[in-house]
């Protein structure tokens, strides 16, 4: 049973799509622990529509918050202290694929704690979605340099997007990682897209 926790070198680079093709991969339960923004369609929800394997199982987000902000912002509009004592993994007997919001030094409360400290709580393996765009490289390094710190296993990277291969190359050849996998870049993702990068990534688990 493998547990991975899917993170990003920052927003909008893609972790959801990802996440998906890993749901199906495996055909692993899903889990977004904090939820910021969109609840009338949820990231939950958007894994659900991509899926097509009858095996996985979606587990409900330790929080659900209104605003699309930060989780400490978006927590503190609504009047709730997120805490990572109360945020613990689902128990199942299938792989599991979690999904976190933003990078990994995104805040979650007042406190301090970071999403990289809930990674560490967790005790899974790390998944980084990189996306190719201008400081792209620097975002990836210091992910990468970030979760080593805290001694967080790193599965690998996935590249997401427009193909840069030097720039790809130049990150797995610095951090020693291994590529996943990379995914074009596709405007409309649909179930038979995400079954077919899907099946083509599963020799790598």
């Amino acid at each position: 049973m493998k547990k991975y926790f899917v993170t990003g070198i920052g927003t909008d680079v893609g972790k959801t799509a990802i996440s998906a093709i890993l749901v199906e991969a495996l055909e692993a339960d899903y889990w977004k622990p904090i939820q910021a923004g969109d609840l009338h369609l949820t990231d939950t929800d958007k894994i659900k529509q991509l899926i097509s394997n009858a095996k996985s199982i979606f587990h409900p987000e330790a929080y659900r918050l209104n605003t699309a902000a930060s989780p400490h912002i978006a927590a503190m509009i609504d009047n709730i202290h997120i805490e990572l004592e109360k945020i613990n993994l689902p128990e199942t007997k299938n792989s599991l694929i979690v999904e976190g919001a933003g990078g990994v030094m995104v805040p979650l409360n007042a406190k301090g704690d970071l999403m990289i400290d809930l990674i560490h709580k967790l005790d899974v393996e790390a998944i980084i979605v990189s996306k190719n765009y201008l400081g792209s490289i620097n975002h990836t390094l210091l992910t990468v340099d970030a979760l080593k710190h805290k001694n967080i296993k790193i599965k690998g990277i996935i590249f997401n997007g427009r193909p840069e291969p030097s720039s790809e190359q130049y990150i797995l050849n610095y951090t020693g990682l291994p590529c996943i996998c990379r995914v074009e870049e596709i405007k409309t993702f649909s179930k038979e897209v995400i079954f077919n990068y899907a099946r083509t990534i599963k020799h790598n688990f």
